[in-house]
């Protein structure tokens, strides 16, 4: 198989989830019912990471040549840790999306498609602080490996929120 025909295996797959998730009904007979779950919220994640790479693999190609960077490719790399400058200037694009779209506007490009806003634990906007410190927190949100607390976290919070939103004073509900 083709790395073109993988490529659109894996995103027609990803669409396919995301339909599904976005079709499912929720329960609208409980307070709980305001607050997004996991399957929305993955959705919402998958739709940002697709939008930010119709971004970064054009980039990618332009400046370094190649669609996908291998570790030839870097300029520098010591180990697990890449410090190569375009890979660190997308850390911080990717990081400023988060913030700065759910600070301003309680949203992201996912967020908004699968029904979701970010809010305080008042319904109001989280503004910049807030969605600052909800983003930071992500660092944790991801231990050990693979988000497993956050995922822990949102299983068993009536609110459904993750360590970043507990701090921060954040929840991620239904669009209205």
């Amino acid at each position: 198989m083709k790395l073109r025909e993988l490529a659109f295996s894996i995103h027609f797959s990803m669409f396919m989830i995301i339909m599904r998730v976005l079709n499912a009904k929720r329960d609208t007979n409980t307070s709980e019912s305001i607050y997004a779950g996991l399957g929305r919220r993955f959705a919402a994640l998958v739709i940002d990471f697709i939008v930010l790479s119709l971004i970064f693999f054009p980039v990618t190609r332009l400046v370094k040549g190649v669609w996908v960077m291998s570790s030839g490719d870097h300029l520098w790399g010591y180990g697990w840790l890449v410090t190569d400058p375009l890979c660190l200037v997308f850390l911080v694009v990717i990081f400023l999306y988060f913030v700065l779209l759910e600070g301003f506007f309680g949203a992201t490009a996912g967020k908004w498609f699968t029904g979701l806003k970010v809010v305080d634990v008042n319904g109001r906007p989280p503004g910049l602080r807030r969605a600052l410190v909800r983003n930071v927190l992500r660092v944790i949100d991801a231990l050990p490996a693979l988000n497993i607390l956050g995922v822990v976290l949102i299983l068993k919070s009536p609110e459904r929120a993750r360590f970043g939103d507990r701090v921060a004073g954040t929840r991620v509900i239904f669009k209205s």
